[in-house]
């Protein structure tokens, strides 16, 4: 298999989202790749600039950042419809044959938005898979949560700068990106695929699950992935979303805390299983493309000082709950007076 190293440039609306286009704030005006080879070695390049036709006048802060013009869009670019089919010709004949590679976890769904808009079908698998590379990074030379830019991981890994690559070029900041790959430990962190959520399951059947190994202090865990709702309300009672089940055995685990909000998109529990222990859920939920919103759980091991803090947390939203509804019940008493 094929590692399709890739990178945007894109354009949006000069007056910010006031004169963005529904569903489609950034328009994409560069591609750019390298294709390593199965042991990571650069084979082939591509690049293509892209006339816009949406926002035609550049954004201040993206002319700056690449040094791109609209003259030199309109001289070289091509409409993105040619752009796009040049540049899946390029990556191979089927999805499965290659993988994608990124620097960050923005341009497959900024890509795939743009295909949409212009009419393209989407010829990717589903579920979308691939590497984030910095994500990977973190993992493999860092704290596994702290996200460096490119610039920072290539002096790291001491790849040589060419100054006929600056960065903020596509080409060139996928041809850094394939560099790192190439000099990094991966076999370590392949397993940590990352799963693109432009397009998520319609139906309960295609719902999926996903398990990760573990690493370094990081414990093995499962990440489930909804089909869309209306609501969070209904996605939250949902059975397949709530169920807590165990993320090494697969079993259904009774709960020793049941989900409680930490915020409007995120909530905790804590289970145990007879077999592994302490296990903790954590569900966020997330917008859906087309307007509704989906689940994402994500269960692992953890000890008993994880699960005190679980608790903790628990004590300290109820302690916020009860604290808002007696201001409420104070202001509602303070206007039935007047």
């Amino acid at each position: 298999m094929n590692y399709i190293v890739f990178d945007l440039e894109w354009n949006q609306s000069p007056r910010g989202k006031e004169g963005a286009v529904d569903h489609f704030p950034f328009e994409v005006i560069e591609i750019g790749a390298v294709k390593l080879d199965e042991n990571r070695k650069q084979i082939s390049e591509f690049r293509q600039l892209v006339c816009p036709t949406v926002y035609t006048q550049l954004h201040y802060k993206i002319s700056e950042v690449t040094h791109l013009d609209m003259e030199t869009l309109r001289r070289e670019g091509v409409p993105f419809e040619q752009a796009m089919n040049q540049f899946l010709e390029w990556c191979g004949d089927s999805g499965e044959d290659y993988r994608f590679v990124t620097w960050g976890s923005m341009d497959l769904t900024e890509l795939q938005r743009n295909m949409v808009y212009y009419g393209l079908e989407i010829p990717f698998p589903m579920p979308l898979l691939y590497y984030d590379l910095q994500k990977l990074f973190s993992l493999r030379y860092g704290n596994g949560k702290e996200k460096l830019s490119l610039d920072q991981a290539v002096e790291i890994m001491e790849v040589p700068i060419d100054e006929a690559k600056p960065f903020h070029h596509a080409l060139d900041d996928a041809y850094y990106t394939g560099q790192i790959m190439s000099r990094m430990d991966f076999a370590p962190v392949k397993a940590f695929l990352s799963m693109d959520y432009y397009r998520i399951p319609e139906v309960e059947e295609e719902e999926i699950t996903l398990s990760f190994p573990a690493y370094g202090a990081f414990s093995d865990y499962t990440k489930y992935v909804s089909r869309e709702f209306e609501v969070k309300e209904e996605a939250m009672a949902d059975k397949r979303v709530n169920d807590m089940i165990c993320c090494r055995c697969r079993r259904m685990l009774r709960k020793k805390i049941r989900w409680f909000a930490v915020n409007s998109r995120l909530y905790v529990c804590l289970a145990v299983c007879p077999e592994h222990g302490l296990v903790r859920g954590k569900i966020r939920i997330k917008k859906a493309e087309s307007g509704g919103v989906f689940a994402i759980r994500t269960t692992k091991l953890v000890d008993e000082a994880g699960a005190a803090a679980i608790a903790e947390k628990r004590d300290e939203m109820k302690q916020r709950r009860t604290e808002k509804n007696k201001i409420k019940r104070q202001a509602k008493k303070s206007r039935t007076a007047e």
